[in-house]
């Protein structure tokens, strides 16, 4: 089969959102997505629920996505094995087995976070290798020096909170619900990044009794600077504060991604993961004076896109498809 003509289905249900899509050699064919809004009220998602909702829709979005793009039958499967939450991760997983078996065609389970990590290939005018890339989401913050496919070295990550994790905890404070990430980003807009004089969080290590920066972030410090500058000012404007917040993010993490470009002598940088949609982190991701190649906000967050792109990458490369014994995996490092 000519590479252009494979035809992938992709299954993504690590989380709250379940995602189906098609992609071939031409690009995205469809791209489905239904967001679970049932966890709103809990303040996060509670994941009995998800794995739920997730075996209620996985259907539904999986037909939705193949009408969309006029496919009957996809040349193969490639489905979220891990990380993310186990029992919505087995939804996907089991489905993507069990579709595999009735049309006759292989499945592979790939990397939901190697998935973000290489969602900037997608793009029109992609990375060449090597890029950096920064996986900014709930749960992680990696920053990454990607060589080639399954070739990637840590560069950076946050030692604590995640990026998204400091922004839903940072809305909770101020009242602005969940998910936190967008409303603060709204809010940030409307306020004076200068008006409160916020942490830039530098992890430092001593050797030989010199006090050396370390390359990786922290976050946590970050978020207990601003519930104390809320109890000892509770009449702060919230815009500023979630202005000020924001600008202190984008500093921490641009910093470590000029660095590591100097280091590394690399040009280019992509991003991906639910955080990469904010704009603080966008524009300041475009003021460093590199190639950015950011995918467009609605693929930052969890889909199915990212996920077929991914498999069809890795078949295409001569990875083997999956046996019926494949389980989900957590934790799971990209490339691991």
């Amino acid at each position: 089969m000519p590479r252009d003509a494979l035809v992938v289905l992709g299954i993504e249900t690590s989380c709250d959102d379940t995602a189906a899509a098609v992609v071939d050699g031409s690009g995205v064919r469809s791209d489905v997505v239904w967001s679970q809004d049932l966890h709103a009220k809990y303040g996060g998602v509670v994941p009995e629920l998800a794995s739920r909702a997730h075996a209620s829709q996985v259907v539904p979005v999986v037909r939705a996505a193949l009408a969309q793009a006029g496919v009957q039958r996809p040349d193969a499967i490639a489905v979220t094995a891990g990380p993310g939450l186990m029992g919505a991760v087995l939804v996907g997983l089991c489905y993507a087995k069990g579709a595999s078996l009735g049309w006759g065609v292989p499945f592979i389970g790939v990397n939901h976070l190697e998935a973000h990590l290489l969602s900037g290939l997608m793009e029109p005018e992609p990375p060449a290798f090597p890029f950096l890339s920064l996986v900014v989401s709930g749960g992680h913050t990696t920053l990454y020096a990607v060589r080639g496919l399954s070739d990637y070295t840590v560069v950076s990550e946050t030692v604590d909170d995640a990026v998204g994790e400091a922004y839903d905890k940072v809305a909770r404070m101020l009242g602005l619900g969940y998910p936190g990430g967008p409303a603060v980003d709204r809010l940030a807009a409307l306020g004076d990044p200068a008006a409160i004089a916020f942490p830039r969080p530098r992890l430092a290590r001593v050797l030989d009794g010199v006090r050396q920066p370390v390359d990786d972030m922290s976050f946590s410090g970050l978020k207990t600077a601003v519930r104390a500058a809320l109890e000892r000012q509770p009449n702060l404007a919230p815009a500023d504060v979630c202005a000020s917040f924001q600008q202190a993010v984008v500093d921490v993490v641009c910093s470590r991604v000029r660095a590591a470009a100097t280091q590394g002598d690399i040009r280019e940088v992509t991003a991906g993961g639910g955080a990469a949609a904010n704009s603080g982190i966008r524009a300041g991701l475009g003021a460093l004076g590199l190639r950015v190649v950011l995918p467009p906000r609605g693929r930052c967050t969890d889909n199915a896109a990212m996920i077929a792109h991914l498999g069809r990458l890795k078949l295409l490369s001569g990875a083997p498809s999956d046996t019926l014994d494949r389980t989900a995996r957590s934790p799971w490092s990209p490339g691991a």
